[in-house]
């Protein structure tokens, strides 16, 4: 099976996990927003996670909750992150966001109890011995709040009115934050499922994700609307500093094609056992939303 193949077929099943754990609710209008919220998606992270756990020969059984629970807290993060208050999105996915198919409240609420959500999930028994899941539920709160994505999406805000347009350096620390945190957590779950050495995946982890937000830089410059289900050409048109303005388009493609040859590296050391997370890298890149 290709890798095309294998993270389809891997979204389809932590899909179906996370619906039947919805499935558990009593059923409210904000339930059906959280539901709809979490429907779709490439699920690269959730693959991440079920990958590298496996290379530890940890199962599936075990690593769809930490899988489940990366997709509930980045879907959380696309429905605050979507609403007027911050990027002021009304498309996600190729489909309304939570806050136009329902109303800002409703869109609050969802996104609040999938954060939530995902705590369950990460911290359910079957996700590992009891330390094994304190530790997964820690780093994934550390990664999600305000030394992570928080404080990312805190720095892209402040950009937006900034005086000047932020430098390379100060872009790589927002990003780092807004999209490389949970890409990393979910790169080293494995490894702390299994209570090994992160070192290797982290290392991993934070290579692609500057190369996932390059991409995301240049598919807002050249991208189909068509197919990345969202607005375009918003950074451009807000003003704002992005790996592309700062490196052009060609700088910001070489850039993004050494980062996979780094993230490629840091986990050779794993043998055969690492190309089903070397596929990630490459088509964090390649892809076309």
């Amino acid at each position: 099976m290709d890798f095309r193949h294998r993270i389809a077929a891997n979204a389809a099943t932590v899909e179906a996990h996370l619906n039947a754990y919805i499935d558990t609710y009593e059923h409210q209008p904000v339930v059906d927003a959280m539901r709809y919220a979490v429907q779709g998606g490439k699920r690269m992270r959730a693959y991440m996670v079920i990958e590298s756990a496996a290379m530890f020969g940890i199962s599936m059984e075990q690593s769809i909750w930490p899988a489940a629970a990366i997709e509930a807290v980045h879907a959380y993060s696309l429905v605050h992150d979507d609403m007027p208050c911050m990027d002021d999105d009304d498309m996600r996915r190729g489909r309304p966001t939570v806050h136009k198919a329902w109303d800002e409240a409703t869109a609050v609420l969802a996104g609040d109890a999938l954060q939530t959500m995902g705590f369950e999930l990460v911290l359910n028994d079957q996700a590992g011995s009891p330390d094994v899941r304190a530790e997964l539920a820690k780093t994934l709160a550390k990664a999600s709040g305000a030394h992570g994505m928080v404080l990312g999406q805190a720095l892209d805000i402040a950009a937006e009115t900034a005086e000047t347009p932020l430098t390379l350096k100060q872009i790589e620390h927002l990003q780092n934050g807004k999209t490389g945190a949970l890409i990393e957590w979910s790169a080293i779950s494995g490894a702390l499922m299994a209570r090994a050495d992160i070192t290797p995946l982290s290392t991993y982890a934070k290579a692609v994700g500057f190369a996932f937000q390059i991409a995301d830089d240049i598919l807002d410059v050249e991208g189909d609307e068509a197919k990345t289900g969202k607005r375009l050409n918003k950074d451009a048109d807000a003003g704002k500093a992005t790996f592309v303005s700062l490196l052009g388009l060609d700088g910001a493609k070489q850039r993004a094609r050494a980062l996979v040859d780094q993230a490629e590296e840091a986990i050779s050391c794993y043998g055969n056992k690492a190309q089903n997370l070397q596929d990630v890298a490459r088509f964090a890149i390649s892809r076309e939303n």
